[in-house]
């Protein structure tokens, strides 16, 4: 890995900014909160933190970009039921102290400019990407993207449980992720704003029986039925690795796995991804050296709304195993 810094443009200090804060608030809300709640059966801890990211993230864009786009997972909707305001109490509590003197009308506010529709030029936020990983204490993302006439230009992955963008470590330093189109994807920690800049570059392996596979920990979120035809098409031997959340997309770009694999379920066959499940993952991947693709081959159009509506499924690769995958695809039906 070659260091050297990724900062060269306002958008690209502002995602750096962005997703540590808000990576390190998640954090919080997941030290704080979780342990507790589990025990009760209680999942409000990754709803707290999902809207408080979103929150700050909206409040950072209006007072840096407040003519851009912005559009998040959420919306401030449920929080106005009796059961929400609950909720939108422990929201302002943790906000307090990134935000002081916000209200909860502001909070709703923020979070509800990522409420609309894309446009030619915007943001989208994952604030939370992998809710189980996050409760289990195992990995989760803050995912943010910028993008342009319906092209990522820009992504940050703020990973807290992972080191060096490849190793999952718990209670460490974190990640923090960066790439901007034609300008290479680099990593360094997500604790230390100081700590130097690492180029990354995707794994080298050309073999697809020794590509390892970046396997959902949760089975709800793909076909496993069908990757394991593909596995067996392809004769692949290489031990898979488990993980949820768009830090498969950082351990691909780090060179720790070979292929991201988002299988349709044969039971939501019809289903389309949403922009921020994928955007800044995407691009992170593709400045690493590698490719991302949906099951046919066809690049993600990210100009069709808030859902990939024009592509189905994702492969992400390092490039070198790329139509390998596809032909094996192709064979299977999927």
């Amino acid at each position: 890995m070659q260091g050297t810094s990724p900062i060269d443009c306002s958008k690209v200090r502002f995602a750096i900014a962005a997703v540590t804060e808000a990576a390190q608030l998640v954090r919080r809300v997941q030290q704080e909160m979780v342990v507790d709640a589990l025990a009760k059966g209680d999942k409000s801890p990754v709803t707290v933190a999902d809207f408080a990211a979103q929150a700050l993230i909206g409040k950072r864009l209006q007072e840096t970009f407040p003519e851009m786009g912005f559009v998040g997972e959420e919306s401030s909707e449920a929080l106005h039921s009796d059961e929400g305001r609950k909720t939108l109490e422990q929201i302002s509590s943790i906000l307090q102290s990134y935000l002081p003197g916000a209200t909860e009308k502001d909070i709703c506010k923020w979070i509800d400019r990522g409420a609309g529709e894309p446009t030619d030029n915007f943001w989208t936020l994952d604030p939370v990407d992998g809710t189980k990983g996050f409760l289990r204490g195992d990995q989760y993302a803050v995912a943010l993207g910028y993008l342009r006439d319906g092209v990522v230009r820009v992504g940050a992955l703020g990973c807290p449980e992972l080191v060096e963008g490849a190793y999952p470590k718990k209670r460490a330093a974190g990640s923090l992720l960066v790439a901007r189109r034609t300008n290479g994807t680099f990593v360094r920690s997500l604790d230390n704003e100081q700590a130097s800049w690492q180029r990354l570059h995707v794994s080298e392996c050309a073999e697809v029986a020794h590509a390892r596979l970046m396997r959902s920990v949760e089975k709800a979120h793909t076909n496993t039925g069908g990757i394991g035809q593909l596995v067996a098409r392809l004769g692949i031997l290489a031990k898979p690795v488990s993980m949820d959340s768009q830090a498969k997309y950082a351990v691909l770009a780090a060179g720790g796995g070979e292929v991201n694999l988002r299988l349709l379920s044969s039971s939501r066959l019809d289903y389309r991804e949403k922009i921020w499940d994928q955007a800044a993952g995407s691009i992170i991947v593709e400045e690493a050296g590698g490719r991302v693709t949906d099951l046919a081959g066809k690049p993600l159009d990210f100009s069709q709304g808030r859902t990939l509506a024009n592509n189905r499924g994702v492969l992400a690769t390092n490039g070198l195993v790329h139509d390998a995958l596809l032909e094996g695809l192709k064979k299977i039906g999927a």
